[in-house]
């Protein structure tokens, strides 16, 4: 069967991700517990409003 370009690229970018991470927070997700996960999803939660919220601004200019 053929590879699927798509999912290997999202695999590679995960990879580039996890690598990034670690050399930040010097720190992988398993070591995270619940209340970690659930403040890191809201503050990205967060950021994704501000993304919609700049665009839908843009496109009123």
């Amino acid at each position: 069967m053929k590879e699927d370009k798509i999912v290997e690229d999202l695999k590679r970018e995960f990879d580039i991700r996890s690598c990034i991470g670690r050399t930040k927070y010097k720190t992988t997700l398993q070591d995270n517990n619940k209340d970690d996960f659930l403040q890191h999803l809201k503050e990205e939660l967060m950021d994704a409003a501000l993304y919609i919220q700049k665009l839908q601004s843009n496109e009123k200019l």
